[in-house]
């Protein structure tokens, strides 16, 4: 009886394989990282932010895959934060100290290290608060901080221009460290950023969306590095308008709470002038009128 019941509830909590699919896009993504690390280590920086994007890109496709099949584990969850640290927060602060913070010797490492602890903060302060059931609307369009794939991006972008004009300044200690820091500042901020978790087109504009990335694609295949770099400036562009949109949402939220605290008063009491002469109307003296006796 014992060992039938053990087979019914392995049955039961045998799960399809596809429910493994996001998990395979997230290792994928850390298998991704640490290659482009390793080719980074040997000289081989174009390969290795080439793999860090592949990484970006799968890491995406990992949380589009488990939305669409309704599949949320506690293993995913986990597993892709620590993908995304290593990924985006180490990965990155290596190459470029190995790319440009070497003159630095002990401080460019310890701004390598700002950058790597400013992630796994960030990722830890997500997971936390994606679990509070009561978080504004607002915040559902928005993510707070910047994320850490754009900020592995932002991070490489001096490396990433470096491969598109080859200027010497894009491999200056000086403007490596200052990226880095700055975004690693980012990265803990309060700063709203668009998020395009719930974006949403009208059927008018499929039509314009998809001309318009396969354009980008074309871009991408015969200019990589000028396309990216491109790209990461259109995202610096986009913080403070994120911001603005923010401040406009949070003001339109708080009106229509406002509102509805209103709508859901209780009326108010009547006058103190007309309470006061109903009071008085009661409590006038009727005269004393003595009785009649029987006859």
């Amino acid at each position: 009886m014992m060992l039938r019941n053990r087979r019914r509830h392995r049955q039961r909590t045998r799960r399809p394989l596809l429910h493994m699919v996001p998990n395979l896009f997230t290792i994928l993504s850390l298998c991704a990282g640490l290659t482009g690390l390793r080719y980074g280590l040997d000289g081989r920086f174009d390969l290795a932010v080439a793999l860090i994007i592949a990484a970006a890109v799968l890491d995406g496709l990992d949380g589009r895959a488990a939305r669409l099949l309704n599949i949320q584990s506690k293993l995913g969850a986990e597993l892709d934060s620590l993908a995304d640290f290593f990924n985006f927060g180490v990965a990155p602060a290596v190459l470029v100290y190995y790319w440009a913070l070497q003159p630095m010797r002990g401080l460019g490492w310890a701004v390598a290290l700002v950058f790597a602890v400013c992630c796994a903060l960030r990722l830890a302060r997500f997971n936390i608060e994606s679990e509070d059931p009561q978080r504004p609307r607002w915040t559902q369009h928005f993510f707070t901080g910047v994320p850490a794939p754009a900020a592995a991006g932002l991070a490489l972008s001096p490396m990433i221009s470096w491969f598109a004009l080859g200027h010497p300044i894009s491999q200056s200690w000086g403007l490596n460290a200052l990226v880095l820091v700055v975004v690693a500042v980012l990265m803990v901020s309060r700063v709203p950023t668009f998020s395009a978790k719930r974006l949403r087109l009208e059927p008018d504009q499929i039509v314009p969306t998809l001309a318009i990335a396969g354009l980008v694609m074309a871009f991408l295949v015969t200019e990589p590095w000028l396309t990216l770099s491109l790209m990461a400036l259109l995202y610096v562009i986009s913080i403070p308008i994120g911001v603005a949109v923010a401040a406009r949402m949070r003001r339109e939220e708080a009106a229509a709470a406002a509102q509805i605290a209103a709508q859901s008063q209780p009326a108010t009491e009547p006058p103190a002038a007309s309470f006061g002469a109903d009071q008085a109307q009661k409590e006038r003296v009727v005269p004393f009128e003595p009785r009649q006796g029987r006859s």
